[in-house]
């Protein structure tokens, strides 16, 4: 019987040996943010070089099996602007508004179809890439409809006011920087009906010292955390308004 139970102390402990080799950590958070800026920076130019806008304007990555592709600019190979904050635009040629196409403010209300996502800039033996996507907003997938002011354009002064916390009274609780600063560089289309086939302006790629860094924040995703995520932005906006006055 004593020998029986020494047999199943080592097979246990040599399992459990086993199953901590064979554990891989896809992601630590690098000590110095610096680091993380880094990564950041080279997974949006990753992804810039893997995807292109297809003839509405959405972002697809390249296919290895499918040919039809092969001949499509890669983001990368788009003109595009990058703002001080790190944060990268590409305005679509052909795809801007011709007739009273108007500025965008910092206040203003905007009318958009937008997809919206999150991802995690990861290194991997050497290979820094983005290795998590969070969908945040998708009208384009979803019910076909623009969305009005997303809190991460810009947070109602009512829900500042109604906050409880020091934290959630701050409007970069809620709202991305880097979206901010960079939306402004488009021209919206004036007032589309909201049933208009969409044709998207562009993009928006923000890295994470520009979205939410690893400060508090909305939780746009109930399960997950946007702590050091970047995010990237697809979008027309449909139209804007100006913001009454206690808005």
């Amino acid at each position: 019987m004593k020998k029986i139970f020494l047999y199943i102390l080592a097979g246990s402990l040599c399992f459990s040996a086993c199953k901590k080799d064979d554990e891989v950590e896809t992601y630590t958070e690098p000590e110095d943010i610096s680091v993380q800026n880094s990564y950041d920076d080279q997974a949006i130019k990753k992804f810039m070089s893997e995807n292109y806008l297809d003839a509405q304007g959405n972002i697809k990555a390249f296919s290895t099996t499918d040919a039809s592709d092969d001949n499509e600019k890669k983001l990368i190979d788009l003109p595009y602007q990058t703002l001080p904050s790190g944060t990268i635009y590409i305005v679509r040629e052909g795809a801007q508004p011709t007739v009273e196409p108007q500025t965008i403010g910092p206040k203003d209300i905007l009318t958009m179809m937008i997809r919206t996502t999150a991802y995690l800039a990861v290194n991997t033996d050497g290979n820094v890439a983005f290795a998590a996507a969070l969908p945040i907003t998708n009208t384009i997938n979803g019910n076909g409809l623009p969305i009005i002011d997303p809190m991460y354009y810009y947070v109602k002064q009512s829900i500042l006011d109604a906050a409880t916390t020091g934290v959630a009274q701050q409007r970069s609780y809620y709202e991305v920087e880097g979206f901010r600063e960079a939306i402004q560089k488009f021209k919206a289309f004036k007032n589309l009906p909201s049933g208009d086939p969409y044709n998207l302006q562009g993009v928006i790629l923000v890295p994470s010292r520009a979205a939410f860094a690893r400060d508090p924040h909305y939780p746009y995703s109930t399960q997950y955390s946007l702590r050091n995520y970047s995010m990237v932005f697809n979008f027309q906006v449909y139209g804007r308004a100006d913001r009454p006055d206690g808005q």
